[in-house]
């Protein structure tokens, strides 16, 4: 049986919706919403629901208000992979990010930021 085959019959797979931790929710989501050029949709209990561009097949964020910070390093972060990553750091960083450190393995680079409450991403290309 090829891949192919034994995945020919399964339903569809299931959305992707990222979720973020923060204890400050509406200023977070803000960032994400500038950060990404997404839709501020919503605010629904806890969350605050990103949407991103029509068609652009990116997953939506919820940034969920949480009431603890956050401890210790993510075991899952977010790689934005961009053309222009001094310019597109220069401007996450007026919009609150910080810069952390910068990387390389082989021929893929990136930026290590953090938003304003510290959650760490990437900023990568080749």
């Amino acid at each position: 049986m090829t891949v192919e085959e034994s995945t020919s019959d399964l339903p569809p797979p299931p959305g992707l919706v990222l979720v973020l931790d923060a204890r400050d929710a509406a200023g977070v989501a803000e960032f994400w919403a500038a950060a990404l050029r997404y839709d501020r949709r919503a605010s629904v209990g806890q969350f605050e629901v990103l949407t991103p561009p029509a068609g652009s097949g990116a997953p939506a964020l919820l940034v969920q208000g949480v009431g603890e910070a956050k401890v210790g390093k993510n075991r899952m972060h977010v790689d934005l992979h961009v053309a222009d990553p001094e310019a597109e750091a220069a401007r996450l960083i007026l919009l609150g990010a910080t810069r952390l450190g910068d990387g390389r393995l082989d021929d893929i680079r990136w930026i290590t930021m953090a938003d304003p409450e510290g959650n760490e991403f990437d900023l990568a290309w080749d």
